[in-house]
């Protein structure tokens, strides 16, 4: 399993992060979400540097042209509700992709300091032998990837699974590292943050990135 951390690297991608994280700037919600969608159009374009090319013949006004181009199938699937201007991102880069959603949500007891995780929706496309890249924002615990995961292997076994977030946790990325297929699973993150705090929030993190892009939620 390869363990991509792009902040690692001097792109403009940290900018982007940077604002985020910023309490200042993130009260702009339409700053926030046009980050968040930079973020995804970022990260799609270093993931399509893996995919498998062929040779293209294109006719032009003039002549013929032979480029390389992505011969994958791909299906992005995305975590609602926080996940959705995320995947929009993505879908600007791969934009002949099918989509997948699946809600998943924390439903906490009542110390607000434990909490299952539900799936109560999926809506996917057959997503066998395709590229499955599954998209959100903020990897907390690695749970409802899980759970996600494997509720999308009931539409069929991807050829392989790109695991894209911005913000993850090091206990997130043990927990997918130990969980998805070791031989065909990358997983890919704008940051990586060394810890949780008792609800189980990324720190330093950002906050909560669906109330931040959509509003507070009761």
């Amino acid at each position: 399993m390869r363990i991509i951390n792009l902040s690692e690297q001097n792109t403009i991608l940290n900018r982007f992060v940077s604002e985020l994280r910023d309490v200042n700037i993130q009260k702009d919600s339409m700053r926030f979400r046009r980050n968040v969608e930079r973020i995804g159009e970022t990260m799609a374009y270093e993931i399509s540097k893996t995919l498998n090319y062929a040779p293209l013949e294109t006719q032009t006004p003039l002549g013929t042209s032979i480029t390389n181009v992505p011969t994958d199938p791909i299906v992005i699937a995305t975590i609602l509700r926080a996940g959705l201007v995320f995947h929009h991102g993505f879908l600007e880069c791969f934009d002949k992709a099918e989509n997948a959603f699946v809600s998943a949500y924390r439903k906490y007891r009542e110390n607000h300091q434990s909490f299952h995780i539900h799936i109560e929706y999926i809506a996917s496309p057959q997503i066998e032998n395709k590229v499955l890249i599954l998209t959100d924002p903020m990897l907390a615990t690695g749970g409802s990837m899980d759970l996600s995961y494997q509720a999308l292997l009931t539409k069929g076994e991807p050829s392989h699974v790109h695991i894209a977030t911005i913000i993850a946790s090091k206990q997130a990325i043990d927990y997918c590292a130990k969980n998805f297929p070791q031989e065909k699973t990358t997983i890919w993150a704008a940051a990586i943050d060394p810890e949780l705090n008792e609800s189980a929030y990324i720190v330093p993190g950002l906050g909560d990135a669906g109330d931040l892009a959509y509003g507070e939620k009761e």
